[in-house]
């Protein structure tokens, strides 16, 4: 097999997609499909690379795909220099709330913060230090210095980017805390290190303790999380990263909010995000926003329930399925075809046979095969998603595998996909498939 994928990364792959979660490494392996979509993206993480700001929604009902593009997208960016949060909503977790949701939605992104170095999260005081030491290399660069003359110019250029930041929105407290990070950094002080790190990452819970221990008579709050993501984008760039991109995921949680003030609330701070990224207001931030077709088109619950995102967001009258305009603010996901699905369970069959040791002994035909029965289940028409496709298939590798006496053929015509045939013979599905096969 071409492009062996190791060990460790397609265990990952096949126990992630067996269990119907979206691994976080090794996309790039099985990724199919999707090359409009990503080159549209990319083109906005491009833009925010210059300075600029994007915001998309990227929409999908459940198992379509999603989810795994978000992730993919994800990998581009850590690997392209970027710094990449990515967060769930859920009841705890939303844009606004009354206790506290949108500050555990900034909670959730810092704690997630990746990059290329520090892909798994936790990657704030990586930044800090880099951020240092970028610094610290460039006065040396220039030479000439030793010292305190050293320590000064370094202290300097610190206080040039603090600098720079308070002309934003709470922009002052968040330079007083990057300059405190600098002295203690330089004395030693862990305790104070990690003090920092608590306030940037929101978990301070009174601005008395914070005044206390850092000096900082402020904390994040749920009314200014999102400010603070854009001074940290801002800040970022003076780290040396690219920017920020933040993924949030299932929007569906502010749809089920049962409180319709609550509701809109959120979508209120949705449109402010979204306003800011279109406007120009925001640098160096990306925004991509996971949600089903229901979540945001629902008249009376969903995003499109809030008039002034209804009227940004809704399609003209000349997009159709056929004819997508990809740089609208809503990417709508097609369902993979059954070529891409072809691919995609061909990739499986070569990944999992490399992991245990196997010349892989599915077949062109058994691959057509499964396919056939899985795309005449009851409804499939309407229903069935790559990510059951994918279950099954890789249940199905699994079981041939550990029952040598087994062929594919064997698995397929048992009891148990009877009712997915539909009631077809073997000979009307190789006549069906027979325009599919490639």
């Amino acid at each position: 097999m071409e492009n062996k994928v190791p060990a460790r990364i397609a265990n990952t792959l096949i126990n992630s997609l067996k269990g119907g979660v979206v691994p976080r490494i090794g996309l790039e392996y099985i990724t199919v499909g999707r090359a409009q979509e990503i080159t549209a993206i990319l083109r906005d993480i491009d833009m925010v690379a210059e300075g600029g700001a994007s915001f998309r929604f990227i929409v999908g009902k459940y198992g379509s795909g999603k989810s795994f593009l978000l992730q993919t997208i994800r990998n581009y960016a850590a690997a392209r220099g970027f710094a990449v949060a990515d967060a769930d909503l859920s009841p705890e977790r939303r844009f606004a709330g009354t206790k506290g949701q949108g500050l555990a939605t900034y909670k959730e992104l810092m704690q997630s913060l990746s990059t290329k170095s520090k892909p798994d999260g936790g990657a704030l005081p990586l930044i800090l230090e880099r951020w240092i030491s970028g610094i610290q290399t460039s006065v040396k660069s220039d030479g000439g210095l030793s010292g305190d003359d050293f320590d000064r110019e370094v202290e300097r250029r610190i206080f040039v980017v603090a600098g720079s930041l308070e002309g934003m929105v709470n922009g002052f407290e968040f330079a007083k805390a990057v300059v405190a990070y600098w002295k203690a950094y330089k004395q030693g002080d862990s305790e104070t290190i990690s003090n920092v790190l608590r306030w940037f990452r929101g978990e301070y819970p009174t601005r008395r303790e914070a005044k206390a221990d850092l000096g900082i008579n402020f904390i994040v709050t749920d009314e200014t999380w999102y400010d603070f993501l854009k001074i940290f984008a801002v800040f970022l760039v003076s780290a040396g990263y690219k920017g920020l991109l933040v993924l949030i995921d299932e929007l569906v949680n502010i749809y089920k909010i049962p409180n319709s003030i609550t509701r809109q609330n959120n979508y209120e701070k949705l449109l402010t995000i979204y306003n800011d990224a279109m406007q120009g207001k925001a640098k160096h931030i990306g925004f991509l926003m996971g949600g089903t077709p229901q979540c945001i088109e629902d008249k009376y619950r969903g995003v499109y329930s809030y008039e002034a995102l209804r009227s940004r967001l809704a399609e003209g009258h000349f997009a159709a399925d056929d004819l997508r305009d990809l740089t609208a603010p809503i990417i709508k996901l097609q369902m993979l075809t059954q070529e891409e699905m072809y691919v995609l369970v061909e990739k499986l069959r070569d990944i999992h046979a490399g992991l245990f040791g196997y010349s892989p002994t599915f077949t062109h035909e058994d691959l057509i095969y499964f396919l056939t029965v899985e795309y005449n289940r009851v409804g499939a028409d309407s229903h069935i998603t790559p990510r059951e496709i994918i279950r099954d298939f890789i249940e199905l590798i699994g079981i041939v595998h550990q029952n040598p006496g087994k062929n594919a053929a064997d698995i397929l015509g048992s009891n148990s996909f009877e009712l997915a045939r539909g009631g077809l013979s073997e000979e009307d599905i190789h006549a069906e498939f027979r325009e599919f096969e490639i």
